[in-house]
């Protein structure tokens, strides 16, 4: 597997999805500090970090990986957000509400997001500048 540095999170996206797409590229555009690394749900370092994590495989959302934990759905999103700082940390005030509830919303998101954005025919594929950041 490869192993993600300490001072780096990986977020596994969904690939084909253009909301999950577009997501990936904003956040690629604000993390100045280039701190996140990405992996498609289709590949092989999901597929070892949903077995080393014990993820289930029904998982097909957002996940994100730092300091040897994992976070999926709303609470992914929010850690993302909180990373990247400036207008993200407004997002943050979605912590009011019960994990549930964010998560319900997330879920129906997610649920529809091919129906509402579309789905690529083939899996993001990094601009040369940002190859190294995906894995």
């Amino acid at each position: 597997m490869h192993p993600v540095p300490p001072d780096k999170a990986l977020i596994l996206f969904d690939g084909y999805c253009h909301l999950c797409s577009r997501s990936v590229q904003l956040i690629l555009k604000f993390d100045h500090q280039k701190q996140f690394l990405f992996a498609p749900l289709s590949g092989e370092i999901t597929t070892e970090t949903k077995h080393r994590f014990a993820i289930p495989e029904t998982i097909d959302s957002i996940i994100l990986v730092e300091n040897d934990q994992f976070y999926i759905q709303s609470e992914a999103a929010l850690k993302i957000a909180s990373r990247l700082g400036g207008l993200f940390k407004l997002i943050l005030v979605a912590r009011i509400l019960p994990r549930s509830w964010r998560d319900y919303l997330y879920d129906q998101i997610a649920a529809n997001r091919f129906h509402w954005f579309g789905r690529r025919s083939n899996c993001m594929l990094p601009n040369p500048e940002d190859a190294d950041r995906f894995l």
